[in-house]
C-alpha cells in the first residue's frame, strides 16, 4: 500500500504528515532521514490500528501543483 506524504522543509530540518492517516507525523534533520522516518511511522500506525481492530484507511488523497500568475 502506498501514501500520499506531504514533507514541509523549516529551518532546521524536514516535516512530514500523512493527510490519509491524521496524526501520522514525523521529523527529521534531512529529507532522507524525514522521508525513513514517516515510513517507520507509518508503519507503526497501521500496527496499531490493526491492535485496535480499526480499519486500515485506503489511500484517497492525490496531489496536483496549481499554477499561478503572481503581478
Amino acid at each position: 500500500m502506498e501514501y500520499i506524504v506531504v514533507l514541509e522543509q523549516g529551518k532546521a530540518g524536514y516535516g512530514a504528515f500523512v493527510p490519509d492517516l491524521p496524526g501520522c507525523i514525523a521529523a527529521g534533520e534531512s529529507k532522507n532521514e524525514t522521508l525513513a522516518l514517516i515510513k517507520e511511522a507509518i508503519e507503526f500506525h497501521i500496527e496499531g490500528l490493526v491492535e485496535d481492530g480499526t480499519v486500515i484507511p485506503g489511500s484517497h488523497c492525490e496531489i496536483e501543483r496549481v499554477a499561478v500568475n503572481i503581478a
